[in-house]
Parts: structure tokens; C-alpha cells; sequence
């Protein structure tokens, strides 16, 4: 179960173990939002260009400024020191950041990622970074994410650019990670038919307004 408050709404009671608590976050295009996503329970985010879905993602991670409150297992954002905060709350970004020569300067321990869940073999590590298309930088975005084992999952459409293999990919390595880390997770997706295969609930941004509504 996912609760959510929008506006003056009351937060109710949630069933099961909250991981992160929002409570009257506003920042540039958001008023008073509130939500609380459990752990093992992946929701999807939509809303039309521009309601606010990234503002919303990147000011839970706290990239972007913002009032109200954020915890963490029981935890205020203010208790836990930025960089360790964005570790377990990772936020991956639409269009993924690279900043060395090679892909696997990006990683702590290039030996131990399971590149090959993702359709690449170890020698991916050794590539430059100039030589992949957007759908491998987006892949490789995601295991480098994971490598952090966060505690939530901010994804801001995190298969926009993969054809039907990868997204199926992508969809398996993530929901694996949810499931045996008990992580919690929003998904930022337009596409009707990826919310109903990796979320219960859906989430829709409209007019800087939160509603839950049931997927099919």
C-alpha cells in the first residue's frame, strides 16, 4: 500500500513498513506533496510534460531545493550527511551524467557487477564512454546505480531509449533488486503497459496535485 497526501489532505494510517516518509514537500513547481513508499513495493509515477515528476525525484534526493520533510527509516534527511542520503536514496536521471574516459571508471569494483544481466559482457568495463549509444549508457547508468545498494529507487525513465529485450532486462534486474533488498522504489514511466507490469500502484502528478490511482 502507498499513501498519499495532497493539498490538506490528513496522511493516513499505511498497512505495511514505510521506508520513506514525504510529508509537505514544496519546491519550484510542487506544493505540499506527501507520500510514503514501502519497502518491496514498487510505484510508478506519471503525469503529463512538465507536472513536476523530475522536480519531484530530484527533491526527494535533495539535488534540487525544497521545504517539508524527508526520512528514511524513521530517519529526518537532516540527520544523515548529504553524500551518504543520495547513496541510499539513489536518484537516476533521464539522461545519465559521465565524467572519466572509460566505462568502468564509473565503478568502485568493475569485477563484481553482473554487466551480463544487462546484456554485456565484462569486457564492457574496458569501452570508452564516447563509444555508446544512449541505451547502453542507460543500461550501465542502472548498474551503476545499484552498486551503491541504495534503499529507494528514484527512476526517471530508466528505459525511454531500449527496445523490447532490454526493457525486459532492465524490469527483471531492477524487481530482483527490490525483492531481495526490501528497497522501495518510484518509477517515473508514460508507458501504460510498463506500469502495469511492475507496479500495484500508480501515482499521477496533475496541476502540482499527488492522486493515487489503482493499476489495472
Amino acid at each position: 500500500m502507498i499513501v498519499v497526501m495532497a493539498g490538506t489532505m490528513s496522511l493516513h494510517p499505511f498497512r505495511g513498513r514505510a521506508l520513506l516518509t514525504v510529508e509537505h514537500l514544496s519546491c519550484a513547481v510542487l506544493q505540499d506533496i506527501s507520500l510514503v513508499l514501502e519497502d518491496a513495493e514498487p510505484v510508478s509515477l506519471s503525469g503529463a510534460s512538465g507536472s513536476g515528476k523530475t522536480r519531484l525525484l530530484r527533491a526527494i534526493a535533495d539535488l534540487d531545493l525544497n521545504t517539508g520533510s524527508v526520512s528514511l527509516d524513521g530517519v529526518m534527511r537532516e540527520a544523515i550527511e548529504p553524500q551518504t542520503w543520495r547513496r541510499k536514496v539513489g536518484y537516476l536521471p533521464a539522461e545519465s551524467r559521465w565524467w572519466a574516459t572509460t566505462v568502468g571508471e564509473h565503478f568502485r569494483d568493475p569485477r563484481t557487477v553482473a554487466f551480463e544481466q544487462l546484456g554485456f559482457g565484462h569486457e564492457v568495463a574496458e569501452w570508452k564512454v564516447a563509444r555508446l549509444s544512449s541505451g547502453e549508457r542507460q543500461r550501465l547508468a542502472v548498474l551503476r546505480l545499484l552498486e551503491n545498494r541504495p534503499r529507494v529507487l528514484l527512476l526517471d525513465e530508466p528505459t525511454a531509449n531500449l527496445d523490447a529485450a532490454n526493457i525486459e532486462r532492465v524490469e527483471a534486474l531492477v524487481h530482483d533488486y527490490i525483492v531481495g533488498t526490501r528497497a522501495a522504489c518510484l518509477w517515473v514511466t508514460h508507458a501504460a503497459e510498463q506500469v502495469r507490469r511492475i507496479a500495484r500502484h500508480r501515482l499521477v502528478l496533475e496541476n502540482s496535485f499527488l492522486a493515487q490511482v489503482e493499476a489495472a
